[in-house]
């Protein structure tokens, strides 16, 4: 007996499926239908460097190797995870003999470009500018926060979707007919199954056909993969999400502006679909504390001191109380009076203290703990607000002498602040016919 021998090992059902033309491609007819713009531009042998952005398993490289089919040209793959600029140098010299002694362009497909320093992305960049390669990236990540502008400006940007329902189904058909995949034991696969399938793929193909490679293992020839075997097979399956990448920023940015635009059941969506993710809702808590000052501010004193409950009973009681306490929370800054008016005149008076500079406080806003101090003028004139009618001291000058006073806090007329306003609209008619206005110096 060969101790050494082994049986070649099968190749996964996503692989053994990947189409071998653009015909067999699914998915992303926005880009690939006749009379779109990449379809047009291999048919008219345009073919030029490009970069796929999408989310996991919808073909980026998949369609990477079949445009290089279709224009008949050389295909060098790196990932970035692995390779350095040494192997960007190697695909330079292959590009160079296959251009030398077949004729035949090179694309070059570089997996994960967003994992490139920018050193590695400026290394091949003199080949695609004299069009020693065609360039293709493929990214998870937004294009414009992960690439060098260099390379941007030579690429052209094609955003491809998570696979949609009948792209899906597709890939279930395809699977469970073809003699590649899984069509010898002629399974099948209800309705009511597919579609736990498709929540648990989340748009992904590549995760949809693992899903199904796992079921049929489970199953008899000949018969159903049903509910029951999904079940116990898929359990608590995730939806994307990507802490700190691009779906990341997009679900909390959907869940502000939810909240911003008073929509109570569009903020729990996005917040129930972070949590399903694995959101960690810690997180969660403490951009909901930011919104209540950057939304509510003082329209709603009330909603800060909410949201940090919120927050406080997250950390002591973790899940799930915890998040229906944050719920409560989100629910409330969502329906209450909304006004940015502390967060635009915060954001003011920081940009005018960094243009001024380090100005000097005035001597009667100084205090004077000590005798010498006293001599210097500190304090002196400085009128108690207590002392004074009603406890304001009408024509008193809190900036700066080489500032003219500023009205940075501007309350909008909704909640509370409609109150706040009337007050400071009648504190500044004071100062305005008050005789005892400072003058500058």
């Amino acid at each position: 007996m060969d101790l050494f021998r082994s049986e070649p090992v099968a190749q996964p059902l996503a692989a053994r499926l990947r189409p071998s033309n653009l015909d067999e491609y699914v998915g992303q007819e926005h880009l690939l239908a006749r009379g779109k713009p990449l379809r047009e531009a291999l048919e008219q042998g345009a073919l030029h460097s490009m970069i796929f952005w999408g989310p996991p398993g919808v073909g980026k490289t998949t369609l990477a190797r079949l445009l290089a089919q279709f224009c008949d040209a050389h295909f060098e793959t790196v990932s970035a995870v692995l390779a350095g600029v040494k192997e960007i140098r190697q695909a330079v010299e292959v590009a160079k003999q296959q251009a030398a002694q077949y004729g035949r362009r090179t694309i070059l497909f570089v997996d994960e470009v967003h994992r490139f320093n920018k050193s590695q992305q400026d290394a091949f960049l003199p080949f695609v500018e004299d069009g020693t390669l065609i360039f293709i990236g493929a990214t998870t990540e937004n294009p414009s926060f992960e690439l060098n502008n260099a390379l941007l400006s030579r690429a052209r940007v094609y955003v491809l979707k998570s696979l949609d329902e009948p792209a899906l189904r597709k890939l279930v058909d395809r699977a469970l007919s073809e003699e590649r995949g899984l069509g010898k034991r002629q399974l099948t696969v209800g309705d009511d199954a597919f579609k736990m399938l498709m929540a648990a793929a989340d748009g992904d193909g590549r995760r949809m056909l693992n899903f199904l490679e796992n079921a049929s293992d489970l199953a008899e020839d000949g018969g159903e993969i049903g509910v029951e075997l999904l079940q116990s097979l898929l359990g608590d399956s995730r939806r994307r999400f990507d802490k700190g990448g691009e779906a990341f920023y997009d679900q909390i940015s959907a869940l502000h502006k939810s909240v911003r635009g008073s929509n109570p059941d569009g903020a729990l969506y996005w917040y129930a679909r972070m949590l399903d993710g694995g959101c960690d809702p810690l997180y969660i808590a403490r951009r909901v504390v930011r919104m209540a000052s950057e939304d509510i501010g003082n329209a709603d004193p009330r909603a800060l001191s909410l949201c940090l409950a919120a927050w406080d009973v997250q950390e002591r009681l973790g899940s799930p109380e915890g998040e229906l306490a944050v719920a409560q929370a989100i629910t409330y800054i969502a329906c209450a009076p909304k006004s940015n008016a502390v967060y635009v005149g915060f954001k003011t008076a920081m940009r005018e203290a960094a243009e001024h500079g380090s100005l000097e406080v005035p001597l009667h806003l100084r205090n004077a703990p000590t005798k010498l101090m006293k001599q210097l003028g500190y304090g002196e004139e400085y009128r108690y607000a207590h002392d004074e009618p009603d406890a304001y001291a009408a024509g008193e000058d809190y900036f700066p002498d080489a500032l003219e006073p500023r009205a940075y806090y501007q309350p909008v007329p909704r909640g509370l602040e409609l109150k706040i306003g009337e007050k400071l609209r009648h504190l500044a008619e004071l100062d305005r016919t008050s005789p005892r206005q400072r003058r500058k110096p």
